[in-house]
């Protein structure tokens, strides 16, 4: 026992050749090595293990954290759902650990690519990088995205700062399991006033799980005053949308309000007012803003009263599909008077999938054709789009098709993507979903 404890000592240090180290002159340094590592390496053996099939692991080995069940060849043995599971290639090489779900199209979701224990103690390191990354790139930000699931390597874990307040939501079992230790280490790391759960997205249903809506800890009344960027936004965080407000626009803002400075700005799915207040504080002459929530109408109305912005913004509570089509509709022989400076177009997603595409292209190109014609010349036209399956050089090719039939020409002078708190992963393409463009409206004469 002595010599087979001295040999794991002596493997864990360089040129072993040349020590040799008595049992008795270690003994308290190398039970502490062999006790730690014999832990953790026993932990792991005893998961089951998921074995995929011959060329299935080059994607995981990319860095994408999703395993579907076409992909695997077997699993050495029954697995419960939720559970913890290590992932090999056809080789027996060792992938990673992950969840295990089969009730889910994602059988596993890969948590690393080490061997690793999943505790309250992982979940607090993991966090802490994902602040800190923030903390790199939104240095300033008070509310953000704390972790945005396989961006920051958590798949299926979405955290939200509204400032004091944390909002979770949770879009797999095998996060679902681990809930009470996911809060533990969000309040170890923010201390918040209160940590709110949204877990209600449809996706739940196909891990198996119910809608969970609720506080986890502290006392909240669901109202948060936001600061992005120097204004005041109120959210609900209870029955608001999402986990109570969109984050991801929180740079472009910023950016797209200075081409509104000066003109007439009309902002079309203005939700709680986001790029119409900055473009209102950028020195917009007048900002209408169009929505069809007559609730979020109302609260965006507060907020640029909360500003001191009410003088230069207005609302209506309508369709935008149908008030664009209404102000381009002329007669025979009439042309459509422009009276825009700049317009923000920033709808919902038109897709959910791949096959409902070809509709959704419809929509954008529709809503490109009526606002290009109430664009001034030299103006500026600010567009989004947030469907995963509509990239940008789809979503570009629809607006300049709308360009076309319209017979105007666009100078492109800005391309933007969700802020920094949203991370990208190129190796996984889901996370990047949010795209957008700056156009201004040229004339060669």
């Amino acid at each position: 026992m002595r010599n087979a404890e001295c040999l794991a000592f002596r493997r864990t240090v360089p040129n072993r050749k040349s020590f040799r180290i008595p049992y008795s002159a270690f003994r308290n340094r190398r039970v502490v090595i062999c006790t730690s590592r014999q832990r953790l390496f026993s932990h792991v053996e005893t998961l089951t293990t998921v074995v995929l099939k011959p060329g299935e692991a080059d994607r995981i080995i990319a860095g994408h954290p999703w395993i579907y069940s076409g992909e695997i060849l077997r699993l050495t043995r029954l697995a419960s759902d939720g559970d913890v599971v290590q992932v090999k290639d056809h080789r027996q090489r060792l992938l990673g650990v992950g969840f295990f779900n089969s009730k889910s199209k994602i059988h596993v979701r890969v948590l690393g690519t080490e061997r690793i224990e999943v505790n309250e103690p992982f979940f607090e390191t993991r966090i802490r990088a994902a602040l800190d990354v923030r903390r790199r790139y939104l240095p300033d930000a008070t509310s953000f995205r704390v972790v945005n699931a396989e961006s920051d390597f958590l798949s299926g874990l979405i955290v939200d700062k509204y400032e004091d307040v944390l909002v979770i939501q949770i879009s797999s079992l095998g996060m679902d399991r681990h809930k009470a230790q996911i809060v533990a280490a969000l309040q170890n790391i923010f201390s918040p006033r209160a940590i709110l759960e949204r877990s209600d997205a449809a996706s739940r249903k196909f891990e198996g799980l119910e809608e969970a809506n609720g506080i986890l800890m502290g006392q909240f009344d669901g109202k948060c005053a936001v600061n992005l960027n120097g204004l005041k936004f109120e959210a609900d965080l209870r029955e608001g949308h999402k986990t109570g407000m969109y984050l991801d626009q929180q740079v472009n803002y910023e950016a797209v309000s200075h081409f509104a400075a000066g003109g007439q700005t009309l902002d079309c799915f203005s939700f709680l007012g986001g790029f119409g207040l900055h473009a209102a504080r950028a020195g917009a002459a007048h900002v209408h803003c169009l929505d069809q929530s007559a609730d979020v109408v109302a609260a965006a109305r507060r907020n640029t009263a909360t500003n001191s912005l009410a003088d230069k913004c207005s609302f209506e509570t309508v369709n935008v599909f149908d008030w664009l089509k209404a102000r381009t509709a002329v007669k025979p022989h009439e042309k459509v008077i422009p009276g825009f400076d700049c317009i923000i177009l920033d709808p919902p997603s038109f897709t959910r999938n791949r096959a409902a595409v070809p509709d959704a292209l419809r929509g954008y190109k529709e809503i490109h054709l009526r606002a290009l014609k109430l664009l001034k010349p030299g103006g500026v036209l600010a567009t989004f789009c947030c469907s995963h399956h509509v990239n940008a050089e789809l979503f570009q090719d629809t607006v300049l098709s709308a360009a076309y039939d319209t017979r105007k020409l666009l100078r492109r002078i800005a391309v933007y993507s969700q802020s920094p708190d949203h991370p990208i992963i190129p190796m996984i393409p889901e996370t990047e979903y949010l795209k957008g463009f700056a156009f201004e409206l040229v004339s060669p004469a």
